[in-house]
């Protein structure tokens, strides 16, 4: 087992995150625009990169060695032919249905490299070339009825890799590796067709060898000036593997934490990994017969999670219901180092979790179930939709526009917006008298969305400008 095979579990969970959304149907709706993640394009209109950068810090010692992989998907064209050649949007064979369909094929692309050679500077090629495969569709008595075509547009690009040393009595070296999609498309072209030569869910994984990384977000206190000037873009490097490892790395474009890893009890890949498997796999079992049939007809890997989840035990689906995974050894009752209490269901450090988590969509953590978190109907003290509170010397309340300044201690999904113009939704207070503005923000495409769901993100009075 290459030591890259310790993270391949998490990797996996990053490259098909999105990749086909519940009910796992090609003609849901939510399934129209796919490819959320990563996608790296060939220069077209500009709406989405055609490259990613990380930078991250490396401390080698004599002979170091790095094991590159960048994984992505290609889109390959599903489509079914009749016997005479031509293409329809699905054929019906023996009660199968086969239907026309974007498929995501997983790519790697490998290098191993000397740590000194970085210094110089090395490019890694990215040469994929076009494809057009059949299959044979054949009824139950052997007769040809059609066939399946296949196909995959060429990808080429580039993976340059530079490494600078670092000034300071410490031996350390700032990589960089950019991530270059240098396909061709015409220029103004429509997302469908930008996608056949884009490199999708993008994301590159390092194992080092007499070597070792430093965190971003927990590293020593001498690296700070170093980690600051670190740039990344559309990608976010995190410490993978065991928490004992620090010779592993994940550059991912979705934001992780240190050493992510999958919930043990995920045990099938949903695609939609930062959502809650229980529901999930409950809304799959409810699905009729012809949905599901439909959704076999989708996607090979839409079948298999339809069959799995058919095929779940009773004790496995009762594993989902949650896990307590922040408990500590109790110690005396007055040192504060050694917490005392725990609250089930707030682990935010595992990808893929299966368990509900409270992340910058949420506020505080709820009070013990004993005790309603509020009651409307016996507590007219607090009401979120006519509540104010101060930013600096004016009163924001639900309708008031701001600008987010999230502070240094925020996490980085919430750094992304800092600048950034909301509108308030509500002032809410925590059970610990704590006071937090629900936001959404101003031009997002989602914004709709996630009101309905009364979905907002939550930031603290000292972290908002008041606007007039």
């Amino acid at each position: 087992m290459s030591d890259l095979d310790e993270i391949a579990a998490v990797a996996d969970a990053v490259l098909f995150e999105g990749y086909l959304l519940y009910p796992y149907r090609a003609s849901a709706q939510k399934n129209r625009l796919r490819w959320q993640f990563g996608v790296l394009t060939p220069a077209s209109d500009g709406t989405e990169p055609t490259a990613n950068r990380t930078e991250c810090l490396l401390e080698p010692k004599p002979g170091a060695e790095l094991t590159l992989r960048l994984r992505f998907l290609q889109l390959q064209a599903r489509t079914p032919l009749t016997l005479d050649g031509h293409a329809v949007d699905d054929l019906l064979v023996d009660g199968v249905r086969h239907t026309c369909f974007e498929e995501g094929v997983p790519r790697t692309v490998d290098a191993v490299l000397a740590v000194d050679d970085l210094l110089t500077g090395i490019t890694v090629p990215i040469d994929l070339p076009a494809a057009v495969e059949t299959e044979e569709l054949r009824d139950g008595a052997g007769t040809l009825v059609g066939r399946i075509q296949r196909e995959s547009w060429a990808l080429t690009g580039r993976i340059v890799l530079t490494a600078v040393d670092l000034p300071g009595p410490y031996l350390v070296h700032r990589l960089r590796f950019d991530v270059i999609n240098d396909a061709a498309c015409a220029p103004g072209a429509p997302r469908e067709e930008v996608l056949r030569t884009s490199l999708i869910a993008a994301h590159t994984m390092i194992a080092a060898k007499q070597a070792s990384f430093l965190s971003l977000t927990d590293g020593p206190r001498w690296a700070e000036p170093a980690t600051e000037e670190c740039v990344n873009e559309h990608t976010w490097p995190v410490l993978a593997g065991p928490d004992d490892r620090d010779d592993l790395l994940l550059s991912s474009p979705i934001i992780l934490a240190d050493h992510p890893q999958l919930a043990p009890e995920s045990t099938i890949n949903l695609f939609d990994g930062l959502e809650n498997d229980e529901i999930l796999t409950l809304r799959t079992l409810v699905l009729t017969d012809a949905e599901k049939a439909e959704a076999r007809a989708t996607d090979p890997r839409a079948a298999h999670i339809i069959d799995a989840v058919d095929a779940m035990p009773p004790e496995i689906l009762e594993r989902l219901h949650g896990a307590v995974r922040s408990l500590r050894p109790l110690g005396k009752p007055d040192d504060p180092a050694v917490p005392t209490f725990s609250t089930p269901g707030t682990d935010t450090s595992v990808f893929g979790t299966a368990v509900p988590a409270f992340g910058s969509d949420s506020p505080a953590a709820r009070p013990p179930a004993q005790q309603p978190w509020w009651d409307p109907g016996q507590d007219a003290s607090v009401d979120p939709d006519t509540d104010s509170v101060l930013v600096g010397d004016i009163a924001v309340h639900k309708g008031s526009h701001v600008l987010l300044r999230p502070g240094r201690s925020s996490d980085a999904q919430d750094r992304f917006l800092d600048g950034m113009r909301a509108t308030v939704q509500a002032v809410v207070h925590d059970v610990d008298g704590g006071v937090h503005v629900a936001v959404s923000v101003d031009g997002d495409p989602g914004a709709e969305m996630q009101l309905a769901h009364g979905r907002f993100r939550y930031f603290r009075p000292a972290e908002l400008e008041a606007l007039l």
